[in-house]
């Protein structure tokens, strides 16, 4: 299978229609800061530096942009502001191929590792939960057997939320009382999932932030008692984050890979916001691979991140 190939019509559409007020309004600005110029100056930079951050790019993202952008200009001599979109888009490209690895190809698993555990942590509110059941649902049309843990035993809500999201997608879910253990709900999770040979386990996690030595003790516990199941266990741990927040999800994705080892990202919300530019600067700041990316409540709006295609929806395909 071609490295883009799975990406559909369907999914480009989706894709597309998700990133279509992040490109207004970042072609918008862009637009106004390049207008009545001819060639790109210090000026033009100026605005566009302007143009990145209010795009939530990020401040050390924009920065790094800008400076491949006068490289690029020093060396070419005399760059008009015409060809600046395409220079813009090739040099984002280039940061995202530079800092992820290589992109998500479809719902898929690596090779060896049965069943293979995803702890998906982030803060109450960024669609965690529904992630959650979004994965369930597409590893499950992948033919694979999935496990659902009720980690987030603080919340009512959110077990119930996870509950109806089993019965949906028709996959098994294991959970205590409310005010449980999380690690004794992970521990019950992994034994069931192994003993009946599920493929993938997602477990929850509460997303409380309030607290991080908390956190962070209660994530390194969850963890070590999974361990006594499966000694590699979890073998992805998934942070999910709210595109858009914007800038919040910056200060969330920080304290959560100070709180753990985060090892993916999922940026939900990405429809209906202008701050699509949150995923260049989260990917390029953090280095931990974006594997998902949300466009919309439906179940197949849970898209694998693709570099390229990313790109070529917010630029339009070369």
């Amino acid at each position: 299978m071609g490295i883009f190939s799975f990406f559909s019509k369907e999914k480009k559409e989706t894709l597309d229609k998700g990133l279509e007020k992040t490109k207004e309004s970042f072609f918008g600005k862009l637009t106004r800061a390049v207008a009545g110029k001819s060639k790109v100056d210090d000026e033009v930079l100026d605005n566009l530096e302007e143009v990145l951050v209010t795009s939530d790019v990020g401040v050390d993202t924009t920065l790094n942009i800008i400076d491949r952008i006068q490289k690029r200009v020093a060396k070419d001599k005399y760059v008009t502001t015409n060809e600046l979109n395409e220079i813009l888009r090739d040099e984002i490209a280039s940061l995202l191929t530079e800092n992820n690895s290589e992109d998500t190809e479809g719902f898929v698993i690596p090779e060896g590792r049965k069943p293979y555990v995803i702890m998906v942590v982030g803060v109450n509110g960024v669609g965690k939960t529904t992630t959650i059941g979004k994965l369930a649902y597409q590893f499950k049309k992948a033919g694979k057997k999935v496990y659902l843990g009720a980690s987030d035993t603080f919340r009512a809500a959110a077990v119930e939320q996870l509950v109806i999201w089993a019965e949906r997608v028709g996959v098994p879910i294991v959970k205590q009382q409310m005010g449980s253990d999380p690690a004794s709900v992970a521990f019950d999770t992994l034994s069931s999932a192994v003993a009946n040979g599920a493929d993938v386990v997602l477990i929850d996690t509460a997303g409380r932030l309030h607290n991080k030595k908390g956190l962070m003790d209660e994530l390194s516990k969850i963890k070590r008692v999974m361990q006594k199941v499966i000694p590699d266990a979890p073998h992805d741990v998934m942070l999910v984050l709210d595109g858009s927040t914007g800038q919040n999800a910056f200060e969330q994705a920080k304290q959560f890979t100070l709180a753990t080892e985060v090892t993916s990202m999922a940026i939900t919300k990405l429809d209906g916001t202008a701050k699509g530019g949150v995923v260049i600067g989260i990917s390029d700041q953090f280095k931990i691979p974006v594997r998902y990316i949300g466009l919309g409540e439906g179940m197949e709006d849970l898209q694998p991140f693709n570099r390229r295609e990313f790109v070529d929806s917010l630029f339009g395909k070369k």
